[in-house]
């Protein structure tokens, strides 16, 4: 329990839960970008990166590996780590496990990359909400670009 100014008792605070931006934001986001980087893009057909990757790249998004594996996917280099990066992307897109999207956050907002879409079922309350504290430099977005978001319009 926390107590108020005026000393009454209240119930702890909740923590505060991520919720995707609205169905027109999503679609704004989109039709703004043009260069996404993907983060944990994988060569490999039968992963859901490399299908939502090449989905993208036939929408005409310029698509950048970001996986230090490999040295290219899609016929497009591949590179170890977002400051590698010639160009900063429009958009930064992850593809890797809830716990290591946090230091992903904080790469994007210390390059001063400004939007972050981490894809279905990948949530990290934590990362979101840092995100989401400086959200003038980075935004976060669940969903897939070919699913909830509906894909460019």
């Amino acid at each position: 329990m926390r107590r108020t100014p005026d000393a009454g008792l209240i119930a702890p605070r909740e923590p505060m839960r991520f919720e995707n931006p609205p169905a027109v934001e999503m679609h704004a986001l989109l039709r703004r970008v043009h260069t996404i980087a993907v983060v944990g893009l994988s060569p490999r057909p039968d992963r859901p990166s490399y299908r939502i990757a090449r989905r993208l790249k036939d929408w005409g998004y310029r698509v950048i590996p970001v996986r230090p594996e490999f040295d290219a996917v899609h016929g497009e280099k591949a590179y170890a780590r977002l400051a590698d990066l010639l160009a900063k992307p429009d958009l930064v897109n992850v593809f890797l496990a809830a716990p290591a999207v946090g230091p992903i956050v904080e790469q994007c907002i210390a390059l001063g990359l400004a939007a972050i879409w981490m894809q279905e079922g990948i949530v990290n309350e934590a990362a979101a909400g840092r995100a989401r504290a400086v959200e003038e430099a980075t935004r976060a977005a669940y969903g897939t670009p070919t699913g909830k978001a509906g894909g460019p319009a």
